[in-house]
């Protein structure tokens, strides 16, 4: 008599070991979904519903406190006739615009460098690193202080009559101190990430081109920098998308002034909307700001992309 083999047959591949394996694969769904359930519920809370209670306000005249009437979109076609308004994202816009390309040039050269063959690589990128841990507020006294006392001093003790006051006072220069301080410590992130994108570059790459005679200028061009665009674009995107929102800086060293010649949108919602008792209008302004960087970035994106694809 033929023996029969009562051992349980092997598993199909890909089929779990055990009979407790699909619960298993359950359980772990579902404490991940534990997991990723309070911190939606918290989103919602602290983001979504602020968001959408804030939209539904900017068709009202609410003061912020009190009675309000529904106004419908009278706050948003008011806010294309206002000039104040209209300087406001004009001073914004030049200012992250040169903001922006200032401190990806600044960044993008310094991290070519610090990438290069140089001594104390590792203790001069923690340097460059350090303004971007310090509070922007802080930093920005400091720099006030700067413009306002040591600068004019140090000019008027060698005899530069040009910079012997304090061009924070006036308006046709005050924005220049601002520049200066945001791209001092914007740049400080931007060069961590292009730092990052220097590392995927292969090195052969450059051998090969040094043993054709290429020139340092002519390496970053055809070699460095369309081997970055991905990068850069990402430093692009969010750098912009940060200096358009600027405020701390202009609080710190500014206030918007002289005057409003350094207001920016805002500067201009919290002023109008917590100070100048206009919530519901100052709302719709912020609607049509986060309109106009959605805007702003998603262009950014494709320009950009474009030339990632053709590159």
């Amino acid at each position: 008599m033929t023996a029969v083999d009562e051992r349980p047959a092997a598993p199909a591949p890909g089929a779990p070991a055990g009979g407790s394996g699909g619960s298993a694969s359950r359980g772990t769904a579902r404490a991940f979904a534990w997991m990723v359930v309070p911190a939606a519920v918290l989103f919602a809370l602290f983001h979504t519903v602020p968001v959408l209670q804030g939209i539904f306000f900017s068709f009202t005249d609410s003061p912020g406190y009190g009675t309000w009437d529904f106004v419908g979109l009278r706050n948003y076609l008011a806010l294309f006739t206002d000039p104040r308004v209209g300087h406001a994202y004009l001073f914004t816009a030049q200012f992250a615009v040169v903001a922006t390309v200032l401190t990806n040039v600044i960044a993008l050269a310094i991290a070519v460098g610090l990438n290069a063959r140089i001594r104390f690589r590792t203790t001069l990128r923690a340097v460059y690193f350090l303004p971007n841990v310090l509070a922007i507020l802080v930093v920005g006294y400091v720099f006030q202080y700067l413009f306002t006392f040591s600068i004019p001093a140090i000019a008027t003790a060698l005899g530069v009559d040009a910079l012997g006051e304090s061009i924070l006072a006036d308006a046709t220069w005050a924005w220049v101190a601002i520049v200066v301080l945001a791209v001092w410590q914007g740049t400080a992130f931007n060069i961590i990430i292009y730092l990052a994108g220097l590392q995927t570059v292969p090195g052969e790459l450059y051998e090969a081109a040094s043993l054709d005679g290429a020139g340092a200028w002519r390496r970053f061009r055809s070699i460095t920098f369309p081997m970055i665009l991905g990068f850069f674009t990402i430093n692009m995107v969010l750098s912009l998308k940060g200096f358009l929102q600027v405020f701390d800086h202009i609080i710190a060293m500014t206030g918007g002034g002289p005057g409003t010649s350094t207001e920016s949108v805002g500067v201009l919602i919290y002023r109008g909307g917590f100070q100048g008792g206009e919530y519901g209008y100052q709302l719709a302004n912020a609607v049509l700001f986060m309109v106009v960087i959605v805007a702003f970035a998603v262009f950014q994106i494709r320009v950009l992309q474009s030339r990632e694809e053709t590159a």
